[in-house]
C-alpha cells in the first residue's frame, strides 16, 4: 500500500446532520484503499451501541467511544471534562505516531467550545503530524482557528429536521 503523499486536514461542521456519517464514509474509503484508520469519539459513550461502531468492528476498523454521553446531560461535568482531556492526550499520540493514515476526531469541536482543550494546541499538533496522516475533525461550531488551518471545510446546514415535527431519533439513521 502506498501511503498518501500529503495528508489533509478536514473539518466537517455545522448544525446539520451528517458530520459523523461523512467521516465514517471517509474511514470506509480509506480502509478500502488499504489505509489504517481510527475514529476517536469524544462525546459518545461506549455504553450505547451505535451503527458506525458495529459496522466498523465488522470491518476491522478501530472506533473508540471515549466520552460519557451528551455533555449537556452530564451528572459529573468534571469527569466529562477529564474524559475529553484524556481522549485528547491519546489523540495527540496517535496523530504524532503516524501509525494510522487517517485519524478522525469525532465530536471534537465540543471540548474546544467549552475551552477544555486549547484550540491553538490542537492546530499545532495537527500541523506537526507526519506528512502522510489525514485528520478529520467533526462537530458543530468549529472554532475559526481550526477552520483557517484546515485544507477542507464542509458545513452541514440544517434545512429541515424530523425532530421539529416531534419525531425522535431513528435507529439506523441517527445512531
Amino acid at each position: 500500500m502506498t501511503r498518501p503523499a500529503h495528508g489533509l486536514f478536514l473539518v466537517y461542521t455545522g448544525n446539520g446532520k451528517g458530520k459523523t456519517s461523512a467521516a465514517v464514509g471517509a474511514v470506509v474509503r480509506a480502509t478500502g484503499q488499504g489505509f489504517r484508520a481510527v475514529m476517536l469519539q469524544f462525546i459518545k459513550s461506549g455504553k450505547r451501541v451505535s451503527g458506525e461502531r458495529v459496522i466498523a468492528e465488522r470491518l476491522g476498523i478501530e472506533v473508540a467511544a471515549l466520552g460519557d454521553g451528551f455533555t449537556w446531560l452530564s451528572k459529573d461535568i468534571d469527569r466529562t471534562k477529564q474524559l475529553a482531556l484524556d481522549a485528547w492526550e491519546r489523540a495527540k499520540g496517535i496523530i504524532a505516531g503516524g501509525e494510522y493514515d487517517l485519524v478522525v476526531l469525532d465530536e471534537f469541536t465540543y471540548p474546544l467550545q467549552y475551552l477544555w482543550i486549547d484550540t491553538r494546541e490542537v492546530v499545532a499538533a495537527i500541523s506537526a503530524r507526519p506528512a502522510h496522516v489525514h485528520v478529520i475533525v467533526t462537530g458543530r461550531a468549529a472554532p475559526d482557528a481550526l477552520i483557517e488551518a484546515a485544507d477542507l471545510v464542509t458545513e452541514m446546514r440544517e434545512v429541515k429536521h424530523p425532530y421539529q415535527a416531534g419525531i425522535p431519533a431513528q435507529r439506523g439513521i441517527d445512531f
